[in-house]
């Protein structure tokens, strides 16, 4: 892999950017790591924090700063700086602060990592996609979210729990917004090449009705929800699943992943970004497939597209 002479850059040193950074040494994928964060105290003390490990890690150099110099030449850049989700508030609602915040911070990276790849992850993270595509005049490849990546995860997580399987063999996504309106797709759902509408239960296990797929997707919805309310922040899962993002755009993997780009050809979904799935490589955000939809489907990513463009149009974009 070429992940020895490259490097990423992680704009905020909070809970969900010190977990990229921290994943991202773990798992080796840049040789380069470099945290900006307005609070110079806090990204020194992470900074410091985690060199102190890297005897323990694949060979990687780790530096900080509060000045924005210190992403200069980042090969991918992943944006978490944005106002903190409360307990009971909903994505949408920390949209202003975190719209601006990201208008002020953009055109700084860009001066100084201008050919980067930028990994939005800060929520809400479609409508922050859509601004940041805006403000950075960049391509839709060069500039997408983290999206539905972590939602499929969780999704994938609950169906293997309750069939008894591997999460590995399970493939099923979430698409659409990564929010509230997000949609489970069953009809393409699969365990070990069986789709999920005709999955036989394994000994002792519960049958995969309809009433379980609605328990399971309403689990996924709420997840962060309940997490935010226990611990005060999402950190540990979305930090993985930037990572692998992260690793399929610096190993070229052209992995399929559900990430939030613009929806231009799709009828019915111009001009908002929300996730399907996408084919990830050293480009970026690629190629989208056209995954079969089924009418209730089809309806419901419908329903999350005009959500989002509501939200759009209410910041101007």
């Amino acid at each position: 892999m070429n992940g020895r002479t490259t490097k990423l850059a992680i704009i905020g040193a909070g809970a969900v950017g010190t977990a990229i950074a921290y994943s991202a040494l773990i798992r080796g994928v840049a040789r380069s790591i470099a945290l900006m964060d307005l609070n110079a105290a806090k990204v020194a003390a992470e900074v410091l924090d985690l060199s102190h490990g890297l005897e323990f890690v694949p060979r990687a150099d780790v530096v900080g700063s509060d000045d924005m110099s210190v992403c200069a030449g980042a090969d991918v850049v992943v944006m978490t700086a944005g106002a903190k989700q409360k307990p009971g508030q909903s994505r949408l609602e920390l949209a202003e602060a975190t719209i601006g915040l990201t208008r002020s911070i953009l055109p700084r990276v860009l001066e100084v990592a201008p050919d980067a790849i930028y990994l939005m992850v800060t929520n809400p993270v479609d409508v922050v996609t859509r601004a940041a595509l805006e403000v950075s005049g960049l391509p839709p490849n060069r500039v997408f979210g983290s999206g539905t990546v972590l939602d499929s995860s969780r999704l994938r997580f609950l169906i293997a729990d309750h069939c008894g399987v591997a999460v590995q063999s399970v493939h099923a996504y979430i698409v659409g917004e990564h929010g509230d309106t997000e949609i489970a797709l069953w009809s393409s759902a699969t365990i070990g090449g069986v789709p999920l509408t005709q999955w036989a239960p394994l000994p002792g296990r519960p049958p995969m009705d309809f009433a379980a797929r609605e328990a399971i997707r309403d689990e996924v919805v709420h997840a962060a929800y309940k997490i935010i309310e226990g611990k005060g922040a999402t950190n540990y899962a979305i930090g993985l699943a930037a990572t692998r993002i992260v690793e399929a755009v610096l190993g070229d993997e052209h992995r399929v992943m559900p990430v939030s780009t613009v929806a231009d050809g799709f009828p019915g979904l111009e001009d908002v970004c929300l996730s399907l799935p996408t084919v990830i490589d050293r480009g970026g955000a690629r190629n989208r497939l056209e995954v079969p939809l089924s009418d209730e489907e089809r309806e419901g990513l419908l329903a999350s597209a005009g959500t989002l463009r509501r939200m759009q149009a209410r910041f101007g974009l």
